[in-house]
C-alpha cells in the first residue's frame, strides 16, 4: 500500500514538473508591457519575472515617446509598434498604457500658438490633450484643420457629423504693415479675426485636460 502511494506521489511530482517545463517553454518569451506616460514623459515597465532585453525596452521607450507626441497616433497604433519591436527580439507582448487619465487613456502634449483662445489659453502655453472622440459642447479641443494643421478651439455646436469650433478671443486684431509700391512707401492696415470654423467630428483629436 505504501509503495502504491509512493508511486502515485511520484507520478504527481513528475506531472507537476512536466507542466512547469511546458509553461516555461511556451511562455518564456511572452511578457506584459506597461507604458506609463503623463503626455511629456514615458517609462516602460515589463511585468515578467524573467529577464527582458534592455535594448528592447530602450527601443520601446524611444518609440513610445514619439508616438505619444504624434497627433495621428492611437492606442492601437502604439500597441502595434510595441509588438513590432518585441518581435525583433523574439518576444510577444501585451501592451497597456497608463496615464493620469486612467488605463489605456492616451495623452498628447501640445503648445498653443497665437492669441485666439485668450484669456483661457495664452500664446506659447503648454497643454495636455486626452485623445478621445468623446467630447461635448463647451469642451476645448485640438483638431485637424485643412489650412492651419492643428488648431485649439472651443466646441460651440455639434450638428450630426460636423463640429463648430470657435475662439474664446472675440477681438479683431489690427496691425499695420509697411510695403513699397513703385518706390512709394505705403502703410497698410490689416485686420485679423480669430478663426471660427466647422470641421468633421473625425478631425477632433481630443479634449484639452491640462492647461
Amino acid at each position: 500500500m505504501k509503495q502504491r502511494i509512493g508511486i502515485i506521489i511520484g507520478l504527481l511530482v513528475l506531472l507537476a514538473v512536466a507542466g512547469s517545463a511546458f509553461f516555461l517553454l511556451t511562455n518564456h518569451n511572452s511578457t506584459g508591457i506597461t507604458i506609463n506616460t503623463n503626455g511629456t514623459e514615458v517609462s516602460i515597465q515589463p511585468s515578467s519575472w524573467f529577464p527582458v532585453p534592455k535594448a528592447m525596452l530602450e527601443e520601446m521607450k524611444t518609440k513610445a515617446l514619439a508616438d505619444v507626441e504624434d497627433a495621428d497616433s492611437s492606442l492601437g497604433s502604439i500597441q502595434t509598434d510595441m509588438q513590432s519591436i518585441a518581435s525583433k527580439y523574439n518576444f510577444t507582448v501585451k501592451v497597456t498604457v497608463n496615464s493620469q487619465f486612467g488605463e489605456n487613456q492616451l495623452p498628447m502634449p501640445a503648445t498653443v500658438r497665437g492669441t485666439s483662445m485668450v484669456p483661457t489659453l495664452q500664446d506659447g502655453q503648454d497643454i495636455v490633450v486626452l485623445k478621445t472622440s468623446d467630447f461635448k459642447v463647451g469642451d476645448i479641443v485640438v483638431a485637424h484643420h485643412p489650412d492651419y494643421n492643428l488648431i485649439v478651439k472651443r466646441v460651440s455646436q455639434i450638428n450630426g457629423s460636423q463640429v463648430y469650433l470657435t475662439s474664446d478671443n472675440h477681438q479683431v486684431e489690427v496691425s499695420s504693415q509697411t510695403r513699397v509700391v513703385n518706390g512709394v512707401t505705403q502703410v497698410v492696415t490689416v485686420q485679423k479675426t480669430p478663426l471660427n470654423t466647422w470641421v468633421p467630428k473625425t478631425n477632433v483629436i481630443g479634449v484639452v485636460k491640462v492647461y
